[in-house]
């Protein structure tokens, strides 16, 4: 692949043209706002003049209601070899397609399974894509030259891929990522009605199931507003857990033994459901997950605090294989949680403890 043009310059749009023209790709970008494109082309993502010849891939960048549309007038004017698009659902938009009568040999769905809270251009960076699946779903029409260059755009962003159906994709999102954006945010919309002395006993749990709470709700309804039938079939069962716990609680608050009993038995089973589901969630390098031991450190809020922790775990030879934050509410202090593999915890510990750091237990 010599030459690209990215029709969308957002988020991945960006982030996927960044990759490219830094691996020596000729990238030519686009988008409805002209000003999105020149911000992508002043970050280095590439040129924001139109191709003066056929490209080799067209990669469509823009929200799903939009992308067959998009794919269809590109293809119309022969802008490329090969068409790709980046949308988070694959079977709605391949279906428009097909009912437009494109010809469907030179496409090729997929979608890159990395994103942040923030959305745009400035947001973008080339490192988004490494190391995380980039979902391929190409029919029995999809030509072999057209596979060929999606999986050279993977391997130029350093991501992972996944050949699936478009249907079977769309209801794996809609319970790895769907259903958890609408979660997230159900919760987090209990912490705006709150009282003021509940929010500031807010730790890391909340923290983390609210996270991507924050992200744009324009980009959210799009997204659920391509998938809604696969989304609404796992709330509809996390709903039926729901009015379960909930019967189950209201059996553990009983007068009666049985009730109570009852109402525990309902309440574990939930958790170690919880605990199965969760080992399988992929861990570091998509392996099985590990279980890490945490070597918590107190520091304080002040410039160069985590360089200089890592320094010394380096200097122990450990290896962090995750941090967590949990910052003290009105102190200008912090909780570093450094995981790492069960058998260095003792030595890291007692490493920094040597080089002044505060350990707690």
């Amino acid at each position: 692949m010599r030459t690209a043009l990215v029709i969308g310059t957002g988020l991945v749009g960006t982030s996927a043209a960044l990759a490219l023209a830094g691996r020596g790709v000729h990238v030519h970008l686009t988008d409805n706002d002209a000003a999105s494109a020149r911000t992508a082309a002043a970050l280095g993502a590439g040129t924001d003049e139109p191709p003066k010849d056929r490209v080799d891939l067209a990669v469509v960048a823009v929200p799903p209601a939009h992308t067959a549309s998009v794919l269809a007038a590109a293809m119309r004017d022969g802008a490329a070899r090969g068409y790709l698009d980046v949308a988070s659902v694959k079977g709605g938009p391949r279906r428009e397609l097909e009912a437009l009568g494109t010809d469907l040999s030179s496409y090729i769905g997929t979608h890159p399974m990395a994103g942040k809270e923030r959305s745009g251009p400035l947001a973008a960076t080339a490192d988004l894509f490494e190391g995380r699946p980039w979902v391929l779903t190409p029919t029995r029409d999809t030509d072999t030259e057209v596979l060929n260059l999606a999986l050279e755009l993977v391997a130029l962003c350093r991501a992972v891929p996944v050949v699936m159906d478009a249907d079977a994709h769309d209801r794996a999102v809609a319970l790895v990522s769907h259903t958890p954006q609408l979660v997230s945010s159900m919760v987090a919309a209990r912490l705006a009605e709150a009282d003021e002395t509940a929010v500031r006993l807010c730790g890391q749990g909340i923290r983390d199931v609210t996270r991507i709470a924050a992200s744009d709700p324009r980009m959210w309804m799009e997204i659920l507003s391509a998938n809604p039938g696969p989304v609404a079939d796992v709330l509809a069962r996390l709903a039926a857990d729901l009015d379960e716990t909930v019967r189950a609680l209201r059996g553990l608050h009983s007068d009666e033994e049985e009730r109570r009993r009852a109402g525990a038995g309902a309440i574990e089973d939930v958790l170690r459901r919880g605990n199965a589901g969760r080992v399988r969630v992929p861990g570091k390098h998509g392996a099985a997950p590990a279980v890490y031991e945490t070597v918590a450190v107190l520091i304080g809020d002040r410039p160069g605090e985590l360089a200089a922790i890592f320094a010394d775990a380096g200097r122990a030879g450990v290896n962090i294989e995750d941090v967590r934050i949990e910052h003290a509410t009105g102190q200008q202090a912090g909780l570093v949680q450094l995981m790492v593999e069960p058998s260095a915890a003792a030595a890291l510990g007692a490493a920094l403890q040597e080089r002044g750091w505060s350990i707690r237990g």
